[in-house]
Order: C-alpha cells, then sequence, then structure tokens
C-alpha cells in the first residue's frame, strides 16, 4: 500500500510539473497586461504566429490593444506596439531588458556558435572604430572596388554593347550585393598566387560566386533553422552548408587574403587573444558574413524594382545621380576611366537617401525581442501601466505599429520616394500620431542596444550598387506592366523581406 502510495504521488507530481510547463497554470494576475494562451497546451499561438506574423500581431491588437502577452512554443511574450511607448522598451536598463541573453540563443541555434558574455560590447566597439567615420570610408573604397569587378569586368572594348542580358532582378541585385560585400570584408585573392591581378580578380569573381550559391541554400533555411522546425533533410544540409562556411571563412584560410577588413581583422584577433578556439572563430565568421550581407541584396532589389515602378521617382534619383559624378569633376566614358564613387559623393544624395529609407520602410520587418531579467513596470505614454513577470519575453513589430500605420505614413502602402524629403530638400525626421511627434517614425534598423551596428556601410553598399546600374546601364522590366510581387511571409520578423516570385529584367552598357 505504501509502495503504491508513493508512486501515486510521484505519477501526481510529474503530472502537475508537466502540466506547469505547458503553461495550463498561467492566469493573468491584476495589473499585468491581457493574456492569450490560445488553444494548444505549450504551443499556444506558435503555428499562426510562423504562419504570418504580421497577421497574427495585428489580430492580437484589435483583441486586446496596444500591450497584450501570448504564448509561443513555451515561452511568454508581451509585446508592445504602441508608438508613443517605444521609449520605454529601447531605453530600459540592461538589468531589466536584455537583448544579449536572446541573441547568444539564436545565434548558437542557427550558426552553432557559443557567444560569450561580453560579446555584444566587443561588436560595438569595433564595429563603430571600422565601420563609421575613416573605417567606414575605407571599406567603403574597398565596396567600390569589388562592385567594379563584378559588375563592370566587360567593360572595356564590349563589342556587343547594344546587346540585352536578360537576367532575374532579385537574384542579380543579391548575387552582386553579396559579393561585393563579402569580398570587400574578408578580403581579395592577392595577385602573387594567381601570377597576376586580372587571375587574381576572375578567381575572385569565381569564389564569390560559388559561395554565393551556397549562401543562397541557407538563407533559404533561415526562417526554420530559427524556429528549430528542420526536417532531417534539411538538417543534414544545414549542416553540410555549415562545414562549407566555416571552411571558407577560416583564419587559415584568411591568413591568405589580401585586403581583409580592419572590421573582421579585429574581430578575429579579440577572440584569439582571449583564447578561443580557431574553429568557433570560424563560426563567428560566418555569424559575421550573415547579418551583414544577408540584408543588403534583398532591399536593393525592392528599392530598384521600385524606382523601375515609378518614373518619376527613377527620374528623380537619376538626375541626383548625374548631377553628383558631374559636381566630383567626372565623367562615364566608355573605355575611359572608372567613376571612383567616394564616401563624400555618397553623402551628397537626400533624393536617393529618402528613396531607400521608404524601401526600407515598406520591405524590412524585423522582431525586436528582449529577455525580461526582473520583475518590471512598463510605463506607457497614456499613463497606464503594466506588471510585467521575470522569465518572459517582451517583443516589438514596428512594421505594423509604426511603419505601415497610416496615421504616421499617410498610405502606407504606397513607394513615396520624397517621403522623408522636406519641401527645401533636407531630411524630414518630423512624423506625428494623435498630434504627437513620433520618435521612432521608421525601425529597419532595430533601436537601442540592438541597432544594427554595420547600418552605415549597408546603406554605402545599396547606394553605390544604385549608382553603379544607373551610371554605367540601360535596364528595364521585361514584363512591366505586371503586379509587385508579394512578399513571402516566412521572412517577417527576421529583417529584409524577400518577394515569393522573382522579377524578370534586361540591362546592357549604356552608349
Amino acid at each position: 500500500m505504501g509502495l503504491l502510495l508513493s508512486i501515486f504521488i510521484g505519477f501526481l507530481a510529474s503530472l502537475i510539473g508537466g502540466l506547469y510547463l505547458l503553461g495550463v497554470f498561467r492566469r493573468r494576475q491584476p495589473g499585468e497586461p491581457p493574456l492569450d494562451k490560445g488553444l494548444i497546451p505549450w504551443l499556444g499561438h506558435v503555428l499562426e504566429f510562423r504562419r504570418n506574423t504580421l497577421k497574427f500581431i495585428e489580430r492580437m491588437k484589435q483583441k486586446h490593444g496596444d500591450v497584450f502577452t501570448v504564448q509561443l512554443g513555451g515561452s511568454y511574450i508581451t509585446f508592445l506596439q504602441d508608438p508613443l511607448s517605444f521609449g520605454t522598451f529601447v531605453k530600459e536598463s540592461r538589468q531589466k531588458l536584455d537583448f544579449n541573453k536572446f541573441a547568444r540563443f539564436l545565434v548558437h541555434r542557427v550558426f552553432g556558435y557559443e557567444a560569450e558574455e561580453d560579446e555584444h560590447h566587443i561588436l560595438q566597439v569595433s564595429s563603430n572604430m571600422h565601420l563609421k567615420g575613416d573605417g567606414l570610408k575605407v571599406l567603403t573604397q574597398a565596396m567600390m572596388a569589388n562592385l567594379q569587378n563584378l559588375m563592370l569586368h566587360r567593360i572595356d572594348g564590349a563589342a556587343d554593347k547594344s546587346t540585352w542580358i536578360e537576367d532575374e532582378l532579385f537574384m542579380y541585385s543579391y548575387n552582386i550585393l553579396f559579393r561585393a560585400g563579402y569580398l570587400s570584408l574578408f578580403g581579395n585573392t592577392t595577385p602573387e598566387s594567381e601570377g597576376s591581378e586580372e587571375r587574381s580578380k576572375e578567381k575572385d569573381r569565381a569564389e564569390s560566386e560559388a559561395l554565393f550559391s551556397e549562401f543562397r541554400k541557407y538563407d533559404q533555411l533561415f526562417p526554420n533553422l530559427a524556429f528549430g522546425v528542420l526536417t532531417p533533410r534539411q538538417r543534414m544540409e544545414a549542416k553540410r552548408l555549415l562545414e562549407v562556411f566555416w571552411n571558407a571563412l577560416s583564419m587559415q584560410k584568411m591568413r591568405l587574403k589580401n585586403n581583409i577588413s580592419r572590421w573582421i581583422w579585429d574581430m578575429q584577433q579579440s577572440r584569439n587573444e582571449k583564447g578561443m578556439k580557431e574553429s568557433m572563430i570560424d563560426r563567428y565568421m560566418f555569424v559575421l558574413l550573415f547579418a551583414s550581407q544577408g540584408n543588403t541584396g534583398p532591399i536593393s532589389f525592392w528599392l530598384l524594382l521600385l524606382l523601375m515602378k515609378h518614373p518619376e521617382a527613377m527620374a528623380a534619383v537619376k538626375e541626383e545621380v548625374d548631377r553628383v559624378v558631374k559636381e566630383s569633376g567626372q565623367e562615364v566614358q566608355r573605355g575611359g576611366s572608372l567613376v571612383d564613387l567616394t564616401h563624400e559623393m555618397l553623402m551628397k544624395t537626400p533624393i536617393l537617401d529618402s528613396a531607400l529609407e521608404e524601401s526600407l520602410r515598406l520591405t524590412v520587418a524585423p522582431l525586436l525581442t528582449r529577455a525580461v531579467l526582473q520583475d518590471m513596470t512598463l510605463k506607457m505614454a497614456d499613463g497606464c501601466e503594466y506588471f510585467i513577470r521575470k522569465g518572459d519575453r517582451m517583443a516589438m513589430f514596428p512594421y505594423s505599429a509604426v511603419q505601415m500605420d497610416p496615421e504616421i505614413h499617410p498610405d502606407p502602402c504606397s513607394f513615396k520616394y520624397d517621403r522623408f524629403l522636406n519641401s527645401d530638400g533636407s531630411k524630414k525626421t518630423d512624423f506625428y500620431k494623435q498630434g504627437k511627434k513620433v520618435k521612432y517614425y521608421n525601425m529597419p534598423w532595430g533601436a537601442g542596444v540592438s541597432m544594427c551596428p554595420g547600418r552605415f556601410f549597408a546603406s554605402n553598399e545599396m547606394k553605390q550598387f544604385i549608382f553603379l546600374m544607373l551610371i554605367y546601364f540601360e535596364f528595364e522590366l521585361k514584363n512591366p506592366d505586371d503586379k509587385i510581387p508579394e512578399i513571402d511571409d516566412r521572412r517577417l520578423g527576421f529583417g529584409s523581406m524577400q518577394p515569393i516570385r522573382d522579377v524578370s529584367f534586361r540591362y546592357r552598357l549604356r552608349d
């Protein structure tokens, strides 16, 4: 009898513990946001959330208001969707809301990298040194040289200058931006190893092409990787691809390259000096490659497509680009010197800047997430307060809360290239909601501690690409009357969005 009682008590304890882990006993306490656990224990709303993050968050907001807590795969996440209250989230102390904890979990799941405690601080210090100011100027020049190698290597003496080349716009943009960015950050083949500078450039083109092909495969697995829902076959492919990149970006391979960026060099050296294994440093190099080159190509695709779909925008940007080139004292001539597009020239393009920012508003949708380390009070702009539990997470989805809010951005689904310009041509930063100025009116780069440290380099990359397309090529859509493709819902929450189909276009060198 005593044995049966012990077994029963043990079973009961296990059952109660299991139900607790499934979230069965969680109840909304006084002062907490509305709680919506969903119908499926533990999973909660995760299936709907994965299917379409935007529609799910919009449905929850309509049901519960600007603040609500939902259960997603065993985690309780409180969403803040009031843009006037974003400052509370962005500026909260790291002792209460921590970005690093969730980031470490994600990079380990997706990239197999075991991040250290001070990881983000090291990244910020190095990025401030090499991805801004003079460091940015050096990197911009490297990007220019690599873009020219990839885009213009046939320009001298091309006899078939009037022949149109057909391609797919998304893959073309992604291919060029990824390869040029990779070469600018991780270095070039040495002329000595290949016997001449031209052969080393040929090898750069071939190796970067092969690497992009593999990168694209990993990129397509990324949403399922992040959610941890790979099939056995996908898991095997992800493992294979990781090995490819760890080898291609290894410290051993980097030692044989020229022109490695100071940013990459510093990130390698700082970890080497701390005693990190080379194999783990190799893994971190892939983290940096993915973070730096996984978004610029897709964004450039959207910008180029939107410009082609809006002739008045294209004409305004083209006029500005031509003016900047002319004011620099340079001229585009077949057989002449290639245009040296400097950092200073890129700082004189308010119209292109506005068009780029508008593209970012329309097509970049990050989910900003923090771990709640202490019980805390969330103070709203309207005076309301909510109690947030330790151990939960907090998140914002600015795409729906700000970027597509018709009160902040009238006609939000339309591309307006001058949306971020004042009438005098200066940058527009004054946007309002309910008569109050909105500080965080566009958040494609994130905010606070999680703001993208490479945003200035990324912006320069994309602007350089657009510059070169406009001054050296004629290009047009093969089917100009086709609608702009819809976005792939699986990318919502992961940065730049991608189209569900590609867009055919053709291009040729200008006369």
